[in-house]
């Protein structure tokens, strides 16, 4: 049976703009952020497309994912995937085993994946995190080169990558985001002194790209990108890049009914027709992802047209204004967002209204929506 409520994941635009990103930072590498199950929205299609289209980096949150990815990309040569958070202690011997490049934050972790590779006969991949200003995880500045040097002299470990994150970097004129880049390479410089080199060096993620183009430049080497493969951006700062939304939400009417004048509607009594109405009930609420934030702000497309969301959205139906719609009637197609001939809306515009992110908005597409893949 068709289900009442559907994202469709155009695959061609995650290629294309996966190409354009990769083509702004050229010659620097690029690796595709695909955690939380790619915000959600189905890893193994992500991947699969992404390899094709060059990649051969990936980054997830925890082992889990890691796992799941290389199993999605199993017999794909010269794929890495790498854990950009944590690695919990129980955690790192089957992460070793599976060769998955890990993060360090502190000695007492280096050690113990230095154990687990000696135990194992394998050498293990990792890049030391900094905290530079996330204050989340990761090796203090202060810290930095004295654990640098103590882990380079543990065995088992090619000590390849150095990577930060920045929290500010949607908002260019923040001068904290230019201070995080100076602190970093000024570390990295100071290891260069002493011999010690990376192949790996990273801390740009999406808003960086946009915003602090110098991130993508020596003595970087690598860029990370998540949110822009999807078409969306934070809603700050330039959008240096020029990708396109790659999702469609889509619901069908479920009744359409004639109400008269002081009608009020949904939960709360938030909104009263002050003229009779034609008034749309869609199937798809809060528990499909649309925010409550859209409650008498927010617009779908019926029949071509921008229809103004009346009335709290409930968490399974929101009742929309379709007075200037001819011929609407249940079954009909509802685009939540996505393109509308000329017109969009976008998971960034829902963003805004609810004072969130792209991230959030994607990420919370309900698990009765359907992923539909279009290749």
């Amino acid at each position: 049976m068709k289900r009442r409520v559907v994202v469709e994941i155009d695959l061609q635009a995650l290629v294309r703009n996966y190409r354009k990103i990769a083509a702004h930072v050229k010659p620097m590498d690029v690796l595709c952020v695909l955690k939380a199950n790619a915000y959600g929205l189905g890893v193994a299609a992500y991947a699969k497309a992404l390899v094709e289209a060059g990649c051969t980096q990936f980054g997830v949150a925890e082992p889990y994912e890691a796992l799941e990815l290389l199993k999605v990309l199993k017999g794909r040569a010269g794929i890495e995937v790498q854990m950009l958070s944590s690695v919990l202690p129980d955690e790192i011997p089957e992460m070793v085993k599976a060769g998955v490049i890990l993060p360090m934050t502190d000695l007492a972790e280096a050690k113990l994946v230095s154990a687990a590779a000696v135990k194992a006969k394998r050498t293990a991949k990792v890049h030391f995190k900094l905290d530079t200003g996330m204050g989340r995880l990761g090796i203090l500045a202060k810290d930095a080169l004295g654990t640098i040097r103590a882990v380079k002299a543990l065995p088992g470990l090619d000590c390849e990558g150095i990577f930060s994150h920045c929290p500010m970097a949607y908002e260019p004129k923040d001068p904290f985001t230019a201070k995080q880049i100076k602190l970093f390479t000024s570390i990295v410089a100071a290891c260069a002194k002493e011999g010690i080199r990376f192949k790996k060096v990273h801390m740009a993620a999406s808003d960086a790209i946009n915003n602090f183009p110098e991130t993508a430049k020596a003595p970087f080497t690598l860029v990370r990108t998540g949110i822009n493969l999807h078409g969306s951006f934070d809603p700050y700062g330039r959008k240096a890049l020029k990708v396109e939304p790659v999702l469609t939400l889509k619901t069908r009417v479920a009744q359409v009914r004639e109400l008269p004048a002081g009608t009020t509607l949904g939960y709360g009594r938030t909104w009263c027709l002050n003229a009779p109405a034609k008034v749309a009930t869609i199937s798809a609420g809060y528990a499909d992802g649309l925010p409550l934030a859209l409650t008498n702000r927010g617009f779908v497309f019926i029949g071509g047209r921008r229809c103004k969301i009346v009335g709290r959205i409930s968490m399974d139906y929101t009742t929309v204004d379709v007075t200037d719609v001819p011929g609407v009637k249940a079954g009909d197609e509802v685009i939540c967002f996505g393109k509308c001939g000329r017109d969009a809306i976008t998971p960034d515009d829902w963003a805004a209204l609810k004072g969130t992110h792209a991230y959030d908005i994607i990420c919370s597409l309900g698990t009765r929506v359907q992923r539909v893949i279009k290749a």
